[in-house]
């Protein structure tokens, strides 16, 4: 697996090939589609040994440890949990260490890190030794569970349940986010000190923001050329319920809309793109897509927003143009275009290589080429 990742002379080699991946999901969730119904099925590594080493050592895989409220921890044999969130995962360990090479860590950096599973703060362990390492998470079980398996591991940073939100637990060097954040938390740059770096994602995009504290409290940096997605940061023991949208969803199937049109390009997956989906979630951000595809490769895609807005799209098949149904105060099928045509015209997007300006109070404003968005 490490050689899988990262060069034999890498610093991170080492800790990817001594650290035991399988001590930290001793049993995950896989998710599973039957009779229809999509849900979560539980795996114990007990059980079956060998798919056991297989899953934890594969590196390009993301093990779930939790979805909603319930742990693979504690789920009886033979679990199948209904179509949820995933609230806790073991992340494949090329994009831990992706993450943490965007820190550019010091041997003496003191860092903080998300929790999870456990499997991260043990490579951070591994790489800087445990003095030097803070892990935290919202739940009490996972930091209380992943305290243990890092013991067991020859690893003892220090472990906090709080919110990555709140006030932190400490000061330090960097601050290392595997959770995704909606904008940039103020006590981040409360707890960085002078040249600290910060590294995380956006929720609802693709974007790896990396910026670095300034003198004035603020911080500066840019968008990495590499895209990552990461569970967003919950507050409680399970994500808050989204706003009901069953009626809204019952219009989009079948309403006639405001406005009939004919689409400018095919109907697009727009959550398998990092950079068209980014942007759209700047200019709507909460945007809710969905897609069908049927037997006769016919392929529709839903929009819903929260504020009433919504758009059907319908295409014959792959490379078809699309008749588009539109109702609500905004038209969410033409901001989708809109960002496309930018994309043919320019050959990239401005969120693509951003540079990032934090202020003090948080606020998050992503500039390129004249291009400008701003998160309160």
């Amino acid at each position: 697996m490490a050689d899988e990742t990262v060069r034999p002379e890498s610093r991170w080699h080492r800790p990817l090939a001594t650290t035991p991946r399988h001590l930290f999901v001793p049993r995950w969730w896989t998710s599973r589609e039957r009779d229809g119904a999509v849900g979560y099925e539980l795996h114990d590594g007990v059980s079956d040994p060998e798919a056991w080493m297989r899953a934890a050592y594969d590196s390009g895989r993301t093990l779930t440890t939790r979805v909603g409220p319930h742990h693979a921890d504690h789920a009886a044999p033979g679990t199948v949990i209904p179509e949820t969130w995933p609230t806790s995962s073991s992340t494949l360990p090329g994009l831990v260490v992706m993450m943490y090479r965007h820190a550019f860590l010091a041997d003496t950096s003191r860092v903080l890190v998300t929790t999870g599973s456990g499997y991260g703060t043990a490579l951070a362990c591994k790489r800087l030794g445990s003095e030097h390492v803070t892990s935290v998470d919202v739940d009490p079980y996972l930091v209380e569970a992943a305290r243990e398996r890092l013991a067991a591991a020859g690893h003892h940073p220090c472990m906090e349940v709080c919110d990555l939100t709140g006030e932190l637990p400490g000061g330090y060097d960097r601050i290392i986010s595997t959770v995704s954040v909606r904008t940039i938390p103020g006590s981040w740059l409360t707890a960085l000190a002078p040249g600290g770096r910060m590294v995380t994602t956006l929720s609802g995009t693709g974007l790896i923001i990396v910026a670095d504290k300034t003198d004035d409290g603020g911080a500066f940096g840019r968008v990495a050329p590499e895209s990552a997605g990461f569970m967003r940061t919950r507050h409680g023991d399970d994500y808050d319920p989204l706003p009901g949208n069953a009626q809204l969803w019952e219009t989009a199937q079948n309403a006639e809309g405001e406005s009939v049109t004919r689409g400018r390009y095919p109907v697009m997956r727009v959550s398998s793109t990092w950079d068209v989906r980014s942007t759209l979630e700047l200019v709507v951000p909460g945007i809710e897509h969905r897609m069908d595809v049927g037997e006769d490769g016919t392929r529709t895609a839903y929009m819903l927003h929260v504020d009433g807005s919504w758009a059907r799209a319908t295409a014959a098949g792959a490379r078809e143009l699309p008749t588009v149904h539109q109702g609500g105060p905004r038209r969410l099928w033409d901001e989708l275009d809109r960002i496309r045509t930018w994309l043919v015209i320019d050959g990239d997007l401005p969120v693509s290589g951003a540079m990032v300006r934090i202020d003090p109070d948080g606020a998050l404003t992503l500039s390129r080429s004249g291009w400008t968005a701003t998160l309160p």
